[in-house]
């Protein structure tokens, strides 16, 4: 048991099961993830202790978080040696503290697959002196605990993998159903997840797992293999309750599904004329009874939320103006990430702006028609300069168009 009495740390460690313990922290001072997508309300990085009578430490942490980890891994062990590391994953938000975990506890065993291994030796100057290599359907007996090693490539790295403990039933599932934010409280059923979460648990995955979406599929399937009473994540909350609705959302995105039936409308705009016309737009989809309609500006939105919420909606609007003959370069950027976190199956339509020579729509339909499953709805929608009380029924015939494939 850790010892809580001990005054000369200041721990901050939680129990999940009689002896399986959360000793993670989290950083509410880092601005980018990754030091691209803004965290406004942080982030947490999990690790866990299990105190078995082999005692077994899965994944370290940030070194934003070092001194707090250590000083939770020495609470949680209480003065026990520790047996061993596994490595469910080998990025650097996980695995920064690994050099100084060594230095602390020499006699530790190092538990992970070839390819993680391989790249400790990428990360740091040092030798393992005690590792143990698990492959596929390896187990590791602690005691009472069999721990189970699931590969998972490319979720989101190649050397990832998942591991499952049968005795308590819980999954330490690596990066795959994290999501952004720090933590108050540990576990989904203490917070309202669905309220004050999910968009941030949606914006993780699909910035960072959402261009490997077979992959996914291919845990998913060995997960509903496994009786899973409890997951964790190394980002975010600890599930022990209602798995399925995290597990459903993850299939949902891994096989391109839209979330929700409704229409995003994204544009850009130099000086007001394309935000008229995509206002105008999504008022017209008002009036004809759409309710879920997301309005953005892709020059004031982070394309990490933008990426999030093309995986959420069903139809996707794109505005822009022609920009040195190319597409308004903030669109650009977007479309090329959408593309490059493989999204498909969205119905689309087109407005252009141009005030001599529109080109935008022509250009933004070649780069779509890059994506699979992308359907075009009605016509490209041209506008010369702003929008035209003339061009009404095209406008209304896009909004039509658009009610019509809802």
């Amino acid at each position: 048991m850790p010892n809580k009495h001990n005054c000369n740390l200041m721990q901050n460690i939680r129990k999940i099961h009689d002896d399986l313990y959360w000793i993670g922290a989290s950083d509410r001072r880092l601005a980018l993830f990754e030091n691209v997508m803004p965290v406004p309300r942080g982030v947490s990085y999990n690790s866990y202790v299990l105190l078995d009578e082999k005692t077994v430490l899965l994944d370290t942490a940030d070194a934003a978080v070092g001194r707090q980890f250590f000083e939770n891994l020495q609470a949680a062990l209480s003065g026990r040696p520790l047996d061993y590391l596994v490595i469910n994953h080998m990025e650097p938000d996980h695995c920064a503290l690994l050099g100084e975990l060594m230095r602390l506890y020499p006699q530790v065993t190092v538990v992970s697959n070839a390819k993680a291994l391989a790249m400790v030796g990428q990360f740091f100057e040092m030798e393992l002196e005690r590792k143990q290599v698990v492959t596929e359907g390896d187990t590791l007996c602690t005691g009472r605990h069999t721990l189970h090693f699931v590969l998972a490539p490319m979720v989101h790295w190649p050397e990832a993998m998942v591991t499952y403990d049968s005795t308590s039933k819980t999954l330490f599932s690596a990066d795959a159903f994290g999501t952004f934010g720090a933590l108050s409280n540990l576990f989904a059923d203490e917070v309202n997840f669905d309220r004050d979460w999910l968009d941030d648990a949606r914006r993780y995955y699909c910035n960072i797992v959402g261009k490997y979406g077979p992959q996914v599929q291919a845990v998913l399937k060995k997960a509903s293999t496994l009786d899973i009473a409890t997951l964790c994540p190394l980002h975010g909350p600890v599930w022990r309750t209602d798995i399925g609705y995290l597990l459903e959302k993850y299939d949902r995105w891994s096989r391109y599904e839209p979330e929700e039936h409704g229409v995003m409308v994204v544009y850009g705009s130099m000086y007001g004329d394309t935000e008229s016309a995509a206002s105008a737009l999504a008022t017209q989809l008002a009036d004809r009874g759409v309710r879920n309609i997301a309005l953005y500006d892709v020059s004031h939105t982070d394309v990490s939320t933008l990426v999030g919420e093309a995986f959420r909606w069903s139809h996707l609007v794109f505005a822009a103006p022609t920009y040195n003959a190319g597409i308004y370069t903030p669109m650009e950027n977007l479309l090329l990430d959408l593309k490059s976190h493989n999204l498909q199956n969205r119905h689309v339509a087109l407005i252009e702006n141009g005030t001599w020579a529109p080109m935008s729509g022509k250009l933004m339909r070649a780069l779509l028609e890059q994506m699979k499953g992308i359907t075009f709805v009605g016509e490209t929608l041209t506008i010369k300069s702003a929008l035209k009380p003339q061009q009404a029924s095209q406008l209304s015939a896009l909004a039509d168009a658009l009610v019509a494939t809802l």
